[in-house]
C-alpha cells in the first residue's frame, strides 16, 4: 500500500500525540526526532538528566510500534555486548550466533559517552551500514532500525566524548530543556492520576508501516532555490571566522532530508525555507567546532549557526508552479 502525503501527516500527528501522554511540553523537539526518523536516519539527544531523553526513546518506539531495546552504555561495556557473539553450542558441537541488543527496531543507546571508542564504533558501523560484523561475519539488521542515543553534558570524569567524525553519523542532535513551572506541575499531576511509575503509550503504527511513511516522505517536493539554500547555510559555516571546522557536504543533505519530513509534519508537500530553519540546529550545531580560543567569550556553535542564519539570505519565490518549495499567500 502506498500511503498519502496527508495520510503520513495524520499518522505522524497521531504518533505525536502519543508520545505527548508521556512527555510534557517537549512538542517542538519531538517534532524534530520524529523528523529525524521519517527522514531515515539516528538521533543524538544530549541534554542534563532527568529531562525524559530515555522516556521519549521509549515512548517513540511504542508509538511507532517497533521492537525496543535499551543498551546502557558503561566503561567495561564490549563490542560483542551490542553486536552479540559467537557461542559454543555443546549439543550440536557448532558455533552458533547469539544476536546482541543491535537487532531491534529502535535501540537506545543510553549515555553513549560512557564506554569506549572501540564499542562506540561498533555502533556506528550497524547505524552506517545496517549491518554488523563479528569475526569476519556479516549479518543484515532488521529494517527499520534506528538509533536513539543519549549523552548527559555533564560529569565528564570517565567519559569518553564522541569525536567530530562520529558526531557526524547521527543526523540529528536535540536538546530537550527545561519544562516550564506549568509543564512540570503536569508531570506531576499525571503521575498522580496513574498511580504508577511506568508509563505506556498505544501503538500507532509498525514497522512496516513506518517504512511506508518513509517511503512517501521521498516524494515531498524540493525547489532548486530551496536546495541550493540549504548548500549555501553549510557553506557560510566553511568561511565563518568563529570556526575552527565547518559542517561537511553530510550536513547540507541532513538539512534537506529533515525538512522534507518537518514539511509533512506541518501538512505540506514541499519544502519552504522555513522548514530548513526550523531544522537547522539539529542539523548544523553539532558538525561543527568553534575555535579553541573562543569558549572563555561565550561563541558556541548554537550562536554561530544563529549568525549563519541570519546572514544568509533567504531564498524569494520564483513562481514556477503551485507545487514550488515556498508558500504562496
Amino acid at each position: 500500500m502506498t500511503l498519502t502525503l496527508d495520510e503520513v501527516a495524520a499518522r505522524a500527528t497521531a504518533i505525536l500525540t502519543e508520545v505527548e501522554r508521556a512527555v510534557v511540553g517537549k512538542r517542538q523537539s519531538l517534532e524534530i526526532v520524529l523528523s529525524g526518523i521519517l527522514a531515515g536516519g539516528h538521533v543524538l539527544m544530549e541534554d542534563f538528566p532527568g529531562l525524559g531523553k530515555t522516556l521519549a526513546a521509549r515512548s517513540f518506539a511504542q508509538a511507532l510500534g517497533l521492537d525496543f531495546a535499551r543498551a546502557q552504555f558503561t566503561p567495561d561495556l564490549l563490542p560483542s555486548d551490542l553486536t552479540g557473539s559467537f557461542l559454543y553450542d555443546q549439543r550440536s558441537h557448532e558455533f552458533t550466533f547469539r544476536k546482541g541488543p543491535l537487532f531491534t527496531g529502535l535501540l537506545l543507546a543510553d549515555e553513549i559517552n560512557r564506554t569506549p571508542p572501540k564499542t562506540q564504533s561498533a555502533l556506528l558501523e550497524a547505524m552506517q551500514e545496517g549491518q554488523v560484523t563479528v569475526e569476519g561475519e556479516t549479518f543484515a539488521l532488521p529494517q527499520p532500525f534506528h538509533v536513539l542515543a543519549t549523552a548527559n553534558p555533564v560529569e565528564y570524569e570517565g567519559t569518553y566524548p564522541l569525536p567530530e567524525a562520529q558526531l557526524d553519523r547521527f543526523l540529528l542532535r536535540v536538546s530537550f530543556g527545561y519544562p516550564s513551572a506549568a509543564d512540570e506541575w503536569e508531570v506531576l499531576q499525571r503521575r498522580m492520576e496513574r498511580r504508577q511509575e511506568a508509563q505506556v503509550v498505544g501503538s500507532v503504527t509498525d514497522g512496516a508501516g513506518l517504512i511506508e511513511m518513509q517511503q512517501a516522505v521521498e516524494t515531498v517536493t524540493v525547489d532548486e532555490g530551496v536546495g541550493q539554500y540549504c548548500v549555501r547555510l553549510v557553506a557560510a559555516t566553511r568561511t565563518h571566522q568563529n570556526l575552527l571546522m565547518g559542517a561537511s557536504p553530510r550536513a547540507s543533505l541532513a538539512l534537506l532530508l529533515t525538512s522534507r519530513a518537518y514539511a509533512v509534519l506541518r501538512g505540506r508537500d514541499y519544502v519552504t525555507p522555513e522548514d530548513v530553519k526550523a531544522v537547522a540546529h539539529a542539523a548544523l550545531d553539532h558538525r561543527v567546532t568553534v575555535r579553541p580560543e573562543l569558549w572563555m567569550n561565550d561563541v558556541s556553535a548554537a550562536s554561530v549557526i544563529e549568525s549563519v542564519l541570519s546572514s544568509v539570505p533567504t531564498p524569494a519565490a520564483t513562481g514556477t508552479g503551485p507545487r514550488t518549495g515556498f508558500e504562496r499567500p
